[in-house]
């Protein structure tokens, strides 16, 4: 089960911290990634990290603002995102993966989504 939160309401050029819990059966591997969808539009990848955890990827459109980081203890992943523009605005959804994949940026290659945590930027 994954669990989103730290949407809101924010000023274009503003930060928000997203947050996504990860609960599950002990002893499992799960890669982490976002995506994000915005009305009329198809969801679309914007962060994730590799299998060997050493290796982060981003959409262009987050390139430079937003991070992803996250703590294993925890089974937390986060989503930094700063310089927000009124175009980021969307749902944004935690997903998890259970396997090696080639690419990481396919909405398919995942197993399990959380619920989604709206962000809106007014511009």
């Amino acid at each position: 089960q994954l669990v989103e939160s730290g949407g809101g309401l924010v000023q274009a050029g503003g930060s928000l911290r997203l947050s996504c819990a990860a609960s599950g059966r002990a002893g499992s591997t799960y890669r982490m990634a976002w995506f994000r969808q915005a009305p009329g539009k198809e969801r679309e990848f914007v962060a994730g990290m590799s299998w060997n955890g050493d290796t982060t990827v981003y959409a262009d459109s987050a390139k430079g603002r937003f991070t992803i980081s996250s703590d294993n203890a925890k089974n937390m992943v986060y989503l930094q995102m700063n310089s927000l523009k009124f175009e980021d605005t969307a749902v944004y959804y935690c997903a998890a993966r259970t396997r090696v994949v080639v690419d990481i940026t396919l909405p398919e290659k995942y197993d399990y989504w959380g619920q989604g945590t709206q962000v809106t930027v007014s511009s």
